[in-house]
């Protein structure tokens, strides 16, 4: 098994890639989490308790969140009515 490589062991191309991934990364968790604060619950699909932890899950948990995790206004009216 080789040496575990620090920061400074890797290229100026590696550096970037994983400050471009965790800038995006935090950007996806902001823009799920500040949704999930805002909007009600009956909007939710699921308990909203249940998607917080969720999106601390890598690129994962906020995409799922942003794909799954929210009624659209057809689903709204078919749920509610």
């Amino acid at each position: 098994m080789g040496r575990r490589r620090r920061w400074r062991d890797l290229t100026t191309r590696q550096k970037t890639a994983i400050v471009v991934a965790a800038a995006v990364q935090f950007l996806l968790v902001g823009i799920a989490v500040t949704d999930l604060a805002r909007r009600p619950a009956a909007q939710v699909r699921g308990p909203k308790w249940a998607w917080a932890p969720a999106m601390a899950v890598n690129f994962v948990g906020p995409l799922a969140y942003l794909r799954w995790g929210r009624l659209t206004g057809s689903e709204r009216g078919v749920a509610e009515g």
